[in-house]
């Protein structure tokens, strides 16, 4: 059996965990657009044909120089043209997704992370404040078997994940962090049932909840 202090260590590693899992789950700070080197700049300025000084000369450029750009721009206006009317690109094969398809497939794909995340952030929270106002009173009196191992692992998986913020390793450590939140609350439960009294009943039920809401699709 254990008293208050086994679940305040509990409590603390939880409270550690949800700390970390709010910063990751907070909006990633917009990617600003790379600048273009300064050689970039200058090859640019350097490859116009038409570009002059004041007192360059005009010789660069010479009659037969300009016929040639006239007839390259004819070409390519006609090429346009022609790829204008020959309409759409061609379809992709029947085995392959469309863009529109695959665009849709991580929109959703990434709705569903966020929503995992969303309801572990929520359940973790409503976990700790359930164990200090609730459960923490009742252990004065009662001892309960409990298991302050689980709550230090759930720890250690959220900061591995907060590492990661996107990507495959991401996503299996979410799933851990949920599983193991999940074998906390389950925990609580089966060690709240070896006793009867009804001072518990409100304490299984809020853990029951909070199960059933870290669990919803």
């Amino acid at each position: 059996m254990a008293g208050p202090a086994a679940l305040l260590v509990s409590i603390r590693h939880q409270a550690g965990a949800l700390h970390t899992l709010r910063a990751a789950a907070a909006p990633h700070p917009p990617r600003s657009p790379p600048q273009p080197s300064h050689t970039q700049t200058s090859s640019a300025g350097r490859s116009g044909t038409l570009w002059h000084s004041p007192g360059e000369e005009m010789e660069v450029c010479e009659p037969g120089g300009v016929q040639e750009l006239e007839e390259e721009r004819k070409a390519a206006g006609k090429s346009r043209k022609e790829g204008g009317e020959s309409g759409d690109p061609s379809p992709p094969s029947p085995g392959e997704p469309g863009p529109e398809r695959l665009v849709r497939r991580g929109t959703l794909r990434e709705t569903a992370l966020r929503s995992k995340m969303s309801r572990l952030v929520e359940a973790t929270s409503r976990l700790v404040q359930v164990e200090q106002t609730l459960l923490l009173p009742l252990l004065q009196q009662h001892p309960l078997p409990l298991h302050p191992k689980d709550s230090i692992e759930f720890r250690n998986i959220c900061s591995h994940m907060a590492l990661q913020r996107e990507g495959q390793q991401f996503e299996r450590d979410l799933h851990e962090a949920h599983q193991c939140l999940k074998t906390i609350i389950e925990k609580l439960i089966c060690s709240l049932a070896i006793f009867p009294s009804d001072l518990y009943i409100p304490v299984r039920s809020a853990l029951r909840q909070i199960l059933q809401n870290l669990l919803a699709v």
